[in-house]
């Protein structure tokens, strides 16, 4: 789940990153790296991601400084690519810790044993405060402060046993580690290890049509000894109690309609079993994934995509009963689907403008905020002018618009930038 709600999730402000890097690439398809970087003006209605009406909710010009590398090499059997982004943000608005430092390291090696035989690895080190590069899949979708940490690294190996017949076996660790410590923390509700197994069996009924039959294992370990409660001393209440395990099974098909069209479906069920709490027990869920690209064009294309699934949330729901804090009302997580959608279009041979937009419907599971949800838009459109290939210029606006029916939780957020990039 999180590999496709990641791609979904970036879509507000990593529309940008990625047509950045395009560009990087381009201009140093010669040699194995480019080295590239962004000065950026920008203004933020919402830089705190607070709701409606409240003190914290305030509004920033500001810039960004944004330089990057990037390495690609292509050898006779493996493929080396890495890349690094270090980001400094200055709000203007901001009384003191004026300015958020983020770095992005991605790493991917691809390596062929054979025709039948291949491996892939690939690692992705985050260290931000924006909830999308934090935690893609909106665990929190709120602005945290601090140095908080997410790591991603995965493997999987790919085999064609027979001209019929293929297996997909890997595995993925994700940790994620915020700052903000204590009772009733970020920390408290989010620290945790993700362990992801998949098996797929691959089955070539045509030359476009691929069935597949695939099974997957998580298991979500949660690492903070803080206590979810308020109060430790009276009632400490460990987050173990929202460690979870899910299987799930799924059939599906990849089909290439045309040339320039091509579609998957994942369609199955997921069970989830809550083990560490006897008051959420199990619950059964469909499992959705679908997915579609088309290049209807000479420089243009959709990507089209939703996804059924269940995440982690940083609302715990624990109430007070009878003066003390209840175990029975705990929040365990929440039941997604999301829609998102992406197109692309060169205006111009210098010209090309993207637009994204996400929607993500969020229902809580268990204790005192079963059945609430939370409704997630994102929409971000982007231009980029090419002057050269060493040279270029961006514009662009975001919006965040978060709904909730939890009291003081919905925001909405405006940012619109302007930037130029050098690249060599």
């Amino acid at each position: 789940m999180k590999n496709v709600m990641a791609s979904a999730g970036l879509l507000a402000l990593g529309a940008i990153g990625v047509q950045s890097a395009h560009a990087q690439l381009v201009a140093g398809a010669e040699k194995p790296w480019s080295v590239s970087a962004t000065l950026r003006g920008f203004y933020d209605d919402n830089y705190n991601t607070a709701s409606s009406g409240s003190v914290d909710r305030r509004s920033s010009f500001g810039f960004e400084i944004r330089p990057s590398v990037a390495v690609n090499m292509p050898l006779d059997q493996t493929t080396i690519s890495a890349s690094y982004i270090f980001s400094m943000r200055y709000f203007d608005d901001r009384p003191k810790n004026k300015a958020d430092y983020s770095h992005d390291f991605e790493l991917l090696i691809a390596h062929n044993f054979s025709e039948r035989y291949s491996v892939d690895a690939s690692d992705s080190f985050v260290i931000a405060q924006e909830p999308s590069l934090i935690d893609p899949v909106n665990s929190l979708p709120i602005r945290s402060d601090g140095n908080n940490v997410r790591n991603d690294g995965a493997i999987n190996l790919h085999a064609t046993l027979t001209p019929l017949l293929g297996i997909l076996v890997g595995y993925d660790n994700t940790l994620y580690d915020y700052e903000q410590a204590g009772p009733a923390s970020y920390s408290a509700e989010l620290d945790r290890m993700e362990h992801l197994i998949i098996f797929d069996t691959r089955w070539q009924i045509f030359k476009e049509t691929t069935a597949v039959l695939g099974y997957r294992f998580n298991q979500v370990s949660h690492l903070s000894t803080d206590s979810l409660s308020v109060d430790p001393v009276n009632n400490y209440i460990s987050p173990n109690a929202r460690n979870n395990r899910s299987h799930s099974v799924y059939v599906g098909l990849d089909h290439s309609f045309q040339r320039n069209l091509s579609g998957s479906i994942r369609v199955g069920a997921q069970y989830v079993d809550y083990y560490n709490d006897s008051f959420a027990g199990t619950s059964l869920n469909p499992y959705v994934d679908l997915s579609m690209n088309y290049s209807y064009m000479d420089g243009g294309n959709v990507t089209l995509g939703f996804h059924m699934g269940h995440n982690q949330t940083d609302q715990t729901g624990v109430a007070v009963e009878g003066g003390l804090l209840s175990l029975a009302n705990l929040t365990q997580d929440q039941d997604s689907e999301v829609v998102y959608a992406t197109v692309s279009q060169k205006i111009t041979p210098k010209l090309t403008g993207t637009l994204t937009g996400q929607f993500q419907n969020s229902e809580y599971q268990k204790g005192i905020f079963d059945g609430e949800a939370d409704q997630f838009y994102l929409l971000g459109l982007n231009f980029i002018y090419q002057f050269t290939p060493y040279l270029s210029a961006e514009v662009g606006y975001d919006y965040d618009n978060l709904q909730s029916n939890i009291p003081f939780r919905g925001y909405d957020r405006n940012r619109v930038y302007v930037g130029i990039t050098g690249t060599y």
